[in-house]
């Protein structure tokens, strides 16, 4: 697939007309999701990453152009204007890892209006999936505590080998402690984490056999012991665990990826303890998510991590977020739209977040305002270079880790129906601009 190409058609229909009728003048569009948004009451922004190296290396290939040209529907001259087209446009963005909230404007594109318009389709895609994955792995993540591991276990039920590796990206941007998917941790330096499987077990002619062979080939095993009997698999690893003490080393851990697991992990942990390997650690497995997260803590349940796949990779609460990008301001002023349920706040703003002992508000005001607080939007690109090279991002993991944990207690509420909306205000004067528009 090109990247190029990954745009509604529209976006080419318009661009044509505007082409032809040289409406090609500067424009301002944001990105913001909007509110309310179920299920949610923060979100992590992510995808920024993504974006910005697609708007620096944005070009129309000649095979692009060929497919463009067979479609009947645009003329040679605008053909020759896309092979020459670069993204030249500013950018400005909140830094990625932020805490936001649906109404807020998150990005700002200010470029032509072809090259504004020409970028909506593929910063939705980026933005909508890479924020929606982040904020449920925040939630995940506030379920499981702040001394718990957890990995993404997702790209087996994700959709697509793309959003396998940007579920990788987005979680462990949140705090996640790694993932099962070698590419990602190719990709972006994530650490990669794997067990075995049930078929493993099954390849062997008994149990205990799977486990010394597992443990004799690699040097720091877990076990996986749920294939036939919970119980029966912890004394078999408990075996396998003496005989890699006798030899100086030492088993890891062991999985549970199904039944009970809140019941099961006690009596695993207290089989553990009481032979005397409290350092074994103890993974839960099996569709889980922040609400079952919860739920096991809640019953008793005792782990030191978690794999979460199924219902993190889809964001099984959540499939969709409703992000839009939107034009607010052009060559006559700014603009608005008035449609019913979906206004949108017209011209360039910024977001200021004012701390307020251990919690904080945020405004929405117009650019060049003065307001209390730490401004959210910060110039990332200019003429379509980016300002500053891609944050590293595991130092990045540990700031965003930090943040979560530290949010107010109404915001880590996971059973949301507990929980108030959070608020974003809206400064006098663009308040006052909304009614005179």
């Amino acid at each position: 697939m090109r990247e190029a190409l990954t745009m509604d058609l529209y976006e080419l229909t318009m661009a044509y007309s505007y082409f032809k009728r040289g409406l090609n003048g500067p424009a301002t569009f944001d990105y913001f999701v909007r509110a309310p948004t179920e299920h949610r009451r923060f979100l992590i922004f992510a995808g920024l990453e993504t974006l910005l190296d697609y708007l620096e290396n944005l070009r129309f290939e000649p095979e692009d152009l060929a497919y463009l040209e067979s479609l009947g529907l645009f003329d040679r001259e605008f053909l020759e204007y896309l092979r020459g087209f670069r993204f030249r446009g500013e950018v400005w963005a909140v830094p990625e890892g932020e805490v936001v909230f649906p109404g807020e404007p998150l990005v700002r594109v200010s470029a032509s209006r072809i090259e504004a318009q020409l970028i909506e389709t593929f910063l939705l895609n980026a933005l909508n999936f890479e924020t929606l994955i982040a904020s449920k792995a925040a939630r995940v993540l506030l379920a499981a505590g702040l001394e718990a591991s957890v990995v993404d276990f997702s790209p087996r039920r994700d959709h697509g080998v793309d959003a396998a590796l940007k579920v990788a990206r987005a979680s462990y941007l949140a705090g996640f402690a790694g993932t099962s998917n070698v590419a990602a941790g190719r990709a972006f330096g994530i650490p990669v984490v794997g067990t075995m499987a049930h078929a493993y077990v099954m390849s062997f002619p008994d149990e205990l056999s799977a486990f010394r062979a597992f443990a004799e080939d690699h040097p720091n095993p877990t076990l996986l012991i749920d294939t036939y009997d919970v119980l029966e698999g912890a004394r078999n690893a408990l075996r396998v665990a003496q005989e890699l003490r006798a030899r100086g080393r030492q088993l890891f851990g062991v999985r549970i990826d199904s039944g009970d697991l809140a019941a099961l992990s006690r009596k695993v942990r207290r089989l553990l303890d009481e032979a005397g390997f409290p350092e074994v650690k103890l993974i839960v497995s099996g569709d889980l998510d922040e609400y079952r997260i919860q739920a096991f803590r809640e019953q008793g349940g005792v782990a030191w991590g978690y794999g979460v796949g199924t219902r993190l990779g889809v964001s099984w609460d959540l499939p969709a977020l409703g992000g839009v990008y939107k034009l607010v301001e052009d060559a006559h002023g700014p603009r608005i739209k008035k449609s019913a349920g979906k206004l949108t706040l017209p011209a360039r703003k910024q977001v200021w977040r004012l701390e307020e002992g251990e919690g904080f508000r945020d405004v929405i005001g117009l650019e060049g305002e003065d307001l209390p607080g730490r401004p959210l939007l910060r110039k990332v690109m200019v003429d379509g270079r980016r300002l500053e090279p891609p944050a590293d991002l595991r130092a990045l993991r540990e700031r965003v880790r930090a943040r979560i944990f530290a949010l107010p207690e109404p915001l880590r509420v996971i059973r949301l129906e507990e929980a108030p909306a959070y608020p974003v205000g809206y400064s006098a004067r663009l308040e006052a601009l909304v009614r005179r528009l």
